[in-house]
């Protein structure tokens, strides 16, 4: 496989970290899929309260493991210390059931079904694989109900509000008409084989109208307050960080970092209004107004989307490979997508293993939604594709030889890689990418929400008292009212989608904020390494060598740059 820079001769510590994603992604195919690693692709995985203590079992055994090799070079040295922060804090999360026993509206053993999106379906072979996985759902979610009963049992469960809308995202999928009805419809090959595919959906839809029953079971045992309160917080704020922040002062310079964007928005919309003639001064609303009733602005229907995003990106890649990024060729393909839920959202998977399966930036419509603005999300196909997230997680996956496979495939943390794309948003603005002041207002506005973030999702589950002198913000408490009149001043997104996030932030303490902390870490770090020397050339070297050590937890990743 290719690869950024010299292949080393594998360390001890190596063989032990490639052996532990051999025996993992064996424990569970849906992560196999993932990450493009064949040979469990018609599998699902267990989610039995027996089968989480064997992968628990595997980490806890790894870690007793690297205690007795010695590092071998400086690339030892950082993967340890990823592997202890990493697995250190999955035992401390599992000893409290809180990843099992997790009920969100996007990242749980809820929305499995997404899994099936990283398959291939050019092929009746290929629905055939599918029709086999979808058959084994009811064993997934089935698992998955004993160890929710077991966590329960311990004092473990989701918040009341979360299991309801569980059971609803569940019901969804398994409507008539729904994913799993339109996706077989979608099934190759003979009479024989369709029918083997509808009945596989059919069984994954039976799967989650059972597992939406378990969790409406679950409702009287469930807390009914949304906020987790200080300690659940910080340790989830750790899991997403790989850091810990002091969390007064990070909501109060979250509250600072608010200020100064809508600030930003407002010089900006003030040479939109002008140029524009609506008469708003400095009104960042009357500027989005005119830049929504701009046809020039607008794209109708999904194909529309579709070509937009693949042409937008393509051009990214195309000017920024050998000028301010070092590209490889294999990460110039990129494919954009739309997605088949229509919960909302747009998503970047990454690339297989090998490269065959490329990676994805996915575009998920809401059901009737037909118009779409470029520049409200300019900057997100910035933020999925390049230099952000296709980049990033790309040249992570092919340091495998240059590192190895549980640095290059399986060690995620939000912060570094959300801080990233975030962070890449800026410096595309910095590359002179966002000259048009629509696309900048734009990706203001993204600025804008993410610092917000910190504010609503510090504050709420913390019960700190809301800042006073911000739109939306009273200096009250905060609770779902107030949380969302907030959202409604500082979110330039549709009703539906504020929805979708307000549970999110409920339902997924101390993740959202990773991507604004994240971007506070990836400037403070290019600002002291370019310190002596800001050239483009250092800029750029600064940038290869950040990525070239995959993601990491962000009190590893200074150490080792």
């Amino acid at each position: 496989m290719p690869s950024q820079t010299p292949a080393r001769v594998p360390s001890a510590l190596d063989a032990l970290a490639n052996q532990y994603v051999e025996d993992l992604t064996a424990k569970d195919p849906f992560l196999a899929t993932s990450l493009g690693i064949p040979g469990h692709d018609a599998e699902v995985t267990d989610h039995s309260p027996a089968a989480q203590a064997e992968r628990t079992g595997l980490a806890r055994e790894l870690l007793t493991a690297i205690s007795e090799v010695p590092d071998e070079d400086e690339v030892d040295a950082v993967t340890r210390a990823a592997l202890q922060e990493r697995l250190g804090l999955e035992l401390e999360r599992d000893a409290q059931h809180l990843d099992i026993a997790a009920v969100n509206n996007l990242a749980s053993v809820l929305q499995s079904r997404d899994v099936l999106d990283q398959m291939p379906t050019e092929t009746a072979e290929d629905w055939e694989v599918l029709a086999e996985r979808m058959a084994g759902f009811p064993r997934a979610l089935g698992t998955w109900a004993e160890s929710l009963r077991e966590a329960a049992a311990a004092g473990t469960v989701a918040a009341r509000r979360q299991l309801e809308l569980g059971a609803a995202q569940a019901r969804g999928y398994a409507a008539d008409g729904g994913f799993f009805d339109t996706f077989a419809d979608e099934a190759l090959g003979d009479a024989a084989q369709q029918r083997r595919v509808r009945e596989g959906a059919e069984a994954a839809r039976s799967a989650y109208r059972e597992i939406a029953e378990v969790l409406e079971s679950l409702i009287p045992q469930a807390p009914t307050a949304d906020a987790v309160g200080r300690e659940a917080y910080q340790l989830a704020s750790r899991t997403f960080l790989g850091a810990e922040i002091d969390l007064e002062e990070t909501y109060a310079w979250g509250i600072e970092e608010l200020r100064d964007i809508i600030a930003e928005q407002e010089q900006v919309a003030a040479r939109l209004n002008e140029r524009y003639g609506t008469g708003g001064g400095s009104s960042v609303a009357a500027a989005k107004a005119a830049l929504s009733a701009d046809p020039a602005r607008l794209l109708h229907g999904t194909d529309a989307l579709q070509a937009w995003m693949q042409d937008l990106s393509d051009t990214a890649i195309s000017d920024l490979a050998g000028t301010h990024f070092d590209i490889p060729a294999p990460l110039h393909r990129l494919e954009c997508r739309i997605a088949r839920t229509g919960s909302g959202g747009i998503y970047y998977t990454g690339p297989s293993e090998d490269l065959s399966r490329p990676g994805r930036m996915w575009w998920d419509v809401p059901e009737g939604t037909e118009e779409f603005r470029t520049w409200e999300q300019t900057t997100t196909v910035y933020h999925e594709g390049v230099p952000g997230h296709h980049l990033q997680v790309g040249i992570q996956t092919l340091q495998a030889e240059s590192l190895n496979r549980w640095r290059a495939m399986l060690c995620w943390v939000s912060g570094h890689g959300e801080g990233w794309a975030l962070y890449a948003e800026r410096l595309m603005e910095q590359l002179g990418y966002l000259e048009d002041d629509g696309d900048r207002l734009g990706m203001l506005d993204a600025q804008r929400l993410r610092a917000g973030r910190v504010v609503l999702d510090i504050g709420l589950h913390l019960g700190l008292p809301m800042p006073g002198g911000l739109p939306g913000a009273d200096g009250g408490a905060w609770d779902e009212r107030t949380a969302w009149e907030f959202m409604t001043q500082n979110w330039g997104v549709e009703e539906a989608e504020r929805r979708f996030e307000l549970h999110r932030y409920l339902g997924w303490p101390g993740q959202a904020p990773s991507y604004k902390l994240g971007q506070r870490t990836w400037e403070q770090l290019r600002a002291r390494a370019t310190a002596a020397d800001s050239s483009p050339a250092a800029v750029r070297d600064f940038h290869r060598r950040a990525l070239e050590l995959g993601s990491l937890p962000l009190s590893v990743l200074e150490g080792a740059l």
